[in-house]
């Protein structure tokens, strides 16, 4: 499993042949300007929520790709009313597709699309391939329901939003590893825009002290599971 950082949240995952891409929102970030999304591959996106910076470039990829939309029931129908592939899943459901099982679960955040339409409720992916598995957490307050995670997956890694104001800051990420017992953790959500700027060497410190492992990845930087 190969995994890329697009910058903010835009996250590209390479398992069992397939590329699924999340959140896409890329060319209206200055610091991916060195990133084509003409060149990105994707058989699937996901889709954590409707607001503009996780959803900007969907429709560009997805029209060139022919990729399957897979989001929360309202955004997923949103798109195939658009006439793209879609499937659309809701909280606690989770389905086999041909990389791997995805799960839908819950985040606590809101969601609309930048016209005003209702973007359903926010929510997250854990993701089951190739013997290994990643919780994407989407745009997340912490909460209590990512304890219920680890009763059913052995997390590899988790993706966390950590640039606070909008989401959970740093110190509840750390306490958000903890509920989901993954010591292994990718930062983003993070530096794109003022509200949201953090200090790398403080953050990653704060982790390592906990017993953790934060990596903090260049814009079109990749790891490997």
């Amino acid at each position: 499993m190969n995994i890329t950082f697009y910058g903010h949240s835009c996250i590209g995952i390479e398992v069992s042949g397939k590329h699924i891409l999340v959140d896409p929102f890329i060319t209206a970030n200055q610091k991916a300007a060195h990133i084509d999304v003409n060149e990105i591959k994707a058989d699937y996106i996901l889709l954590t929520h409707a607001h503009q910076d996780h959803t900007l470039d969907v429709e560009v990829i997805a029209k060139r790709t022919n990729a399957v939309i897979v989001s929360g029931y309202e955004i997923a129908v949103y798109y195939g009313n658009k006439g793209f592939q879609y499937h659309a899943m809701n909280h606690g459901g989770s389905w086999q597709f041909d990389f791997g099982k995805v799960k839908f679960v819950t985040a606590v955040h809101s969601s609309s699309f930048p016209d005003g339409t209702y973007g359903g409720n926010p929510g997250g992916f854990v993701i089951e391939g190739e013997h290994k598995n990643i919780y994407i957490s989407g745009d997340t307050a912490l909460t209590m329901d990512m304890k219920l995670i680890p009763m059913r997956t052995k997390l590899d890694l988790a993706i966390f939003p950590i640039g606070n104001n909008f989401t959970m800051d740093v110190e509840d990420a750390i306490i958000a590893a903890d509920f989901v017992d993954c010591d292994k953790i990718l930062g983003c959500h993070f530096n794109t825009f003022g509200f949201i700027v953090i200090n790398h060497e403080e953050a990653i410190k704060k982790f390592f002290d906990a017993g953790k492992d934060l990596m903090l990845l260049d814009i079109g930087e990749s790891i490997s599971l």
